[in-house]
């Protein structure tokens, strides 16, 4: 059996609940169907949070765009008190978080209906979402390939209907990818314009940022508008919007300049050439582009290269990765011993061990050197959006980052097949997104990365809502779907 409303959005959602064409406990009932259903063939959802949201569903009014729409949790930085927070990891396993977050404040105050946690590789460090403690979450494409990550539980449940829009964070392409290997839209905010808090200032010196994985391009406008601005206390302030998102996908589009990416930058990864797939989906990407007035300027990978780039982010990174263990053991109250950690987290926590302090600063002035470069360049060649695919590879077979005694660095020269664009902007703060304009001939979506200028998310809602209309993605579905009456 299926149901009557797997082609609507969370907006539209909101407005039947608001109509009174269905209430929030149907609407409810109907999700926790889809999950009991779906997620055993994708292991997207690992907590359910079903009796907490009849709660909700039953006694509080409905309020806002989405008052009473079901929403999924990324298990990963955002906490909604009194239910579990793992984080992907064992040593975590069994905590109760203590706090909502602002975040999820402001999801409670959007009127979202939260049923349930998806699930993420061990603290968001791989593009995959693989962890030991949950196991993989399948693409609903094809279940032998990997729903990226980190944010790939969310990625996977919301290609499979099973929620419209699902909760995402990003350190270096971890909405952007499961959302091009899932085949839906996703959208990585300004440095700032998101909240962090109240725990966390920035994390990774502000590598980190929040947001979600949609289906249109619409909701991911109107969630930004309710979610976003500055928290009290926060240490980056992104520009002020000129009006609310969810009005810049129904304006008209001017001419855009548009530059184009069809091979890596010296520095941003060991190698330059793209798989095929994905240099042809970022061609039509342009050709479809150019045939709606913008101007493509295919520019030299020379302009934006910088020696070592990828080094110098993985040493950040591996700091990163010690402070989220040193949270954790002061949280927890307890050392973390190895035997708790997988073995590619321990790898990465060593790594930053052996950093000093001024190695991080030395490495963080770096990227904020080539911060300046980027924006200069923008500036310079009068450009609105860099262009390019969002992975050189497309989704790898689950098992593929798994490090092997012939090959213990093996997950770490996959990763960087994956994040060679996306952890750029998460260098620069720059909004970006992926959005799902090709599939390759084995029926895979293939994703493209449209940037823009820091805070300048209104023009990537424009051309999104643009090429969502030229070309809607609406109506493909994958064979694991709550649409399809076979699961």
């Amino acid at each position: 059996m299926t149901d009557g409303l797997t082609g609507y959005d969370a907006l539209a959602l909101g407005k039947l609940i608001e109509n009174g064409e269905v209430k929030p406990t149907e609407l409810l009932e109907i999700t926790i169907q889809r999950i009991e259903r779906v997620n055993p063939k994708l292991n997207a959802v690992i907590h359910k949070m079903y009796d907490q949201a009849r709660e909700i569903a039953e006694k509080e009014p409905t309020h806002g765009l989405f008052g009473g729409v079901p929403f999924l949790l990324k298990d990963l930085l955002a906490e909604y008190q009194g239910s579990p927070f793992h984080e992907g990891s064992r040593a975590v396993k069994g905590y109760i978080s203590k706090i909502d977050t602002e975040l999820v404040k402001r999801h409670k105050a959007a009127g979202l209906i939260v049923v349930g946690k998806t699930n993420a590789p061990e603290f968001g460090l791989l593009p995959t979402t693989e962890p030991a403690l949950y196991g993989a979450t399948v693409n609903p494409w094809n279940p032998s390939l990997t729903a990226g990550g980190s944010s790939g539980g969310s990625a996977a449940a919301v290609a499979a209907g099973i929620v419209p829009m699902a909760h995402g964070n990003d350190g270096g392409g971890s909405i952007r990818i499961p959302a091009s290997c899932c085949g839906i839209f996703g959208l990585k905010p300004t440095r700032g314009r998101n909240p962090l808090g109240p725990l966390f200032g920035d994390l990774g010196s502000g590598l980190v940022h929040e947001h979600a994985v949609t289906h249109t391009v619409k909701d991911s406008a109107a969630l930004l508008d309710a979610t976003s601005g500055p928290d009290l206390g926060d240490p980056y302030y992104a520009p002020p919007k000129e009006r609310p998102y969810l009005e810049e996908v129904t304006r008209e589009v001017g001419r855009l300049k548009i530059g184009l990416l069809t091979s890596i930058p010296e520095g941003w990864h060991d190698q330059t050439q793209l798989h095929p797939d994905c240099e042809s989906a970022v061609k039509d990407a342009a050709q479809l582009c150019q045939s709606l007035g913008h101007i493509i300027e295919e520019i030299s990978p020379d302009q934006l290269a910088h020696p070592n780039l990828a080094v110098t982010f993985g040493q950040v990174f591996s700091c990163w990765t010690g402070h989220v263990i040193a949270y954790w053991e002061k949280e927890l109250g307890r050392k973390i011993k190895q035997d708790e950690l997988e073995p590619v987290t321990w790898a990465s926590y060593q790594a930053g061990l052996k950093r000093t302090g001024a190695d991080y600063l030395v490495a963080l002035e770096e990227l904020q050197r080539f911060s300046r470069k980027i924006a200069h360049w923008y500036n310079e060649g009068s450009y609105d959006l860099l262009l390019s695919p969002t992975m050189r590879i497309p989704p790898t077979k689950v098992g593929a980052f798994q490090p092997t005694p012939d090959d213990p660095m093996k997950w770490l020269e996959v990763t960087n097949s994956f994040v060679a664009f996306t952890r750029i902007q998460n260098m620069t703060g720059q909004p970006a997104m992926s959005i799902p304009l090709f599939w390759n001939d084995d029926n895979i979506p293939i994703g493209v990365q449209f940037a823009g200028r820091f805070g300048d998310e209104a023009t990537l809602f424009l051309l999104a809502a643009q090429l969502e209309q030229a070309r809607p993605w609406a109506d493909r579905k994958p064979p694991i779907h709550c649409s399809n009456p076979e699961i």
